[in-house]
């Protein structure tokens, strides 16, 4: 962002993105507090890594929410263009009005004479078809010409899946917030979005590309901030249960799996034991834990591993985590 550029959150004090945090139950610690309050207030777009299923998506929708502006989210993947992230031309809308002489494809339609209609007045030059009626915004473009009070949340998801020459291609929009169209020219952003990237961390980033960020690696949390979480995600569950809940995930964290499991899986297994315990009383047993460990464990290797001894582990933890949760 320039310098002599005003930001919306150039008020915003770390009680103000406490407040907005509390008030979309999302569970963020001191250094994650300190790091979005200066990418904010900075505009400097934030680099989220970590493991899968850690809240770095979610970061970026409840900043999107807590501050009531769009979220624009952009999936990477791999083969993803620049045109796809980007822009589209409307080809069909092209074509018709190349057609119907409405529409020219050359640069030089100004210098065109003007033709005489059956009605005998004269119309201008067909204009061009690479002009504003015949663009189709993607999410990027999207972004940065929004015209709101609010910028928008630009989540960039997943960043590592894309090739490293779409990251190279990001480069001038995360350094200035422009991009180049080459059929319509360069689009400034008159409100920088505020930009979240996420990374799984299946490969390395550009170090040019993490000189443009504020970075904040994430890890799967404590008992203790996961225990939070879960009762304010899931206050359906009971406590007890949830803190049950919590330490069996932990436990299996321990374990050498393929994927361990993330945040998002211990909210799927808490939702999937609350929709279960509906009538049921008393804690989780073995039986329990086995037969929905597919909501935790998502490899059959790692299902595959987990036998009667381990089970009997993690229900000894599951037995000694209501007193670590009082």
């Amino acid at each position: 962002m320039n310098e002599r550029e005003t930001s919306p959150f150039d008020s915003l004090s770390e009680d103000d993105l406490r407040a907005l945090f509390e008030r979309t139950d999302y569970v963020a610690d001191d250094r994650t507090v300190t790091t979005v309050q200066l990418a904010l207030q900075m505009g400097r777009p934030l680099l989220v890594e970590g493991p899968p299923g850690s809240g770095k998506t979610e970061l970026g929708k409840t900043l999107a929410e807590g501050f009531e502006t769009e979220l624009i989210r952009l999936q990477c993947y791999e083969g993803l263009t620049a045109e796809n992230a980007l822009y589209e031309w409307n080809y069909t809308k092209q074509l018709l009005a190349v057609q119907a002489g409405e529409g020219t494809v050359g640069g030089d339609a100004a210098q065109q004479p003007a033709t005489a209609t059956g009605s005998g007045t004269e119309t201008g030059p067909p204009s061009s078809v690479f002009g504003e009626e015949f663009l189709l915004e993607r999410p990027l473009l999207r972004a940065l010409r929004a015209d709101r009070g609010q910028p928008p949340v630009l989540l960039i998801d997943e960043i590592d899946r894309a090739d490293q020459e779409f990251e190279a291609f990001l480069l001038e929009l995360l350094s200035d917030f422009q991009v180049t169209v080459p059929e319509f020219g360069t689009v400034t952003a008159d409100h920088p979005p505020v930009v979240v990237l996420t990374s799984n961390r299946t490969r390395g980033l550009s170090d040019a590309l993490k000189r443009r960020c504020l970075y904040l690696h994430v890890e799967p949390p404590s008992f203790e901030t996961e225990y939070e979480i879960v009762r304010r995600k899931v206050p359906e569950l009971d406590a007890a249960i949830a803190a049950e809940v919590c330490a069996v995930v932990e436990r299996l964290r321990e374990e050498s799996f393929l994927k361990q499991p993330g945040v998002a899986e211990t909210l799927d297994w808490a939702r999937a034991v609350a929709t279960l315990r509906q009538e049921n009383e008393g804690p989780l047993t073995p039986t329990e834990i086995e037969r929905t460990m597919g909501c935790l464990l998502k490899e059959a290797e790692d299902i595959s591993s987990v036998d009667t001894e381990l089970l009997e582990r993690l229900h000894q933890a599951a037995s000694d985590a209501v007193e670590r949760a009082e």
